[in-house]
């Protein structure tokens, strides 16, 4: 799958013509992120019907808890079940002061682990309340993880308790560091669902740089800024092709341990998404 952010305005052209292009290289879905870096765009329910109406790719709707309340998300859900929306990425959503609008204020109602047990009670007819809807929605559940969390033993505990809430799949943050990821890997062993590892092709050292620093979740190893470093200061080509290159390493790496993988498109290119499966 490829990760694709919704436009910052009204015109999608452009995004669902690069999600042509994915389709026609023969990638399986489109991963469409909720408010990224609590950054305002158009939204992921709606991107995600446009992008399946009008370029027929299957996506996988992130879905935030921080800007809605518990019956905006009960709404929300029952009319993307409605539409036809099916994969449903569920995550508790960047804080608004990372993005550029800080004063804005989050809800949180629930949590990831929360909104996944909502979700799984809606597969199951029923809502918040132990209600029944009438028929159910049929959403494949799934959450997010991290292998280079900072506390480990806090990041399996909730891992352990997303899975017991209903989730079916999990996606994780860019990996620059395999071992690391392996480890994780071990260490959910006894709760195992199919992980989905994401990679993130780098374009230069500034932006392994920003990952590194500006991106929670995400560990970007010295090794890794060192190479794009050196390829930066012979041109932005060659950073171009080495982060491509340390894609494909990556890629190479996870694939027997993992079931899929997200690649990200980096600045809406997904000529770089693409170059990464071509290798592959």
């Amino acid at each position: 799958s490829v990760e694709i952010v919704p436009p910052r305005g009204v015109d999608a052209t452009r995004m669902l013509t690069d999600v042509g292009r994915l389709k026609a290289a023969g990638v399986d879905a489109v991963n469409v992120p909720d408010g990224p870096r609590a950054q305002s765009r158009m939204g992921a329910l709606l991107t995600s019907v446009l992008i399946e109406q009008q370029v027929g790719i299957e996506t996988v709707t992130h879905y935030a808890c921080r800007d809605r309340n518990l019956l905006g998300m009960l709404s929300d859900l029952l009319g993307a079940s409605a539409v036809g929306l099916r994969n449903l990425l569920v995550v508790t959503g960047d804080p608004p002061k990372m993005g550029p609008y800080p004063d804005a204020t989050a809800v949180f109602d629930v949590d990831s682990i929360g909104l996944t047990n909502l979700v799984r009670n809606l597969n199951r007819g029923l809502d918040p309340g132990g209600n029944a809807i009438g028929k159910p929605t049929c959403f494949t559940i799934g959450v997010g993880c991290n292998p280079v969390a900072i506390d480990p033993a806090q990041e399996l505990k909730r891992f352990e308790w997303k899975v017991d809430a209903g989730a079916e799949f999990a996606i994780t943050q860019p990996v620059f560091d395999v071992v690391q990821l392996e480890r994780f890997l071990d260490s959910i062993s006894h709760v195992r669902i199919p992980v989905i590892a994401g990679i993130w092709p780098l374009v230069s050292v500034r932006n392994a740089e920003f990952l590194a620093n500006e991106v929670p979740g995400v560990m970007v190893p010295d090794s890794i800024i060192g190479r794009m470093r050196r390829a930066n200061e012979k041109s932005k080509e060659h950073a171009v092709a080495e982060g491509i290159a340390i894609a494909h390493e990556m890629f190479d790496r996870v694939k027997d341990a993992v079931q899929g993988v997200q690649v990200s498109a980096p600045f809406g290119k997904v000529e770089l998404a693409l170059k990464v499966f071509e290798r592959s």
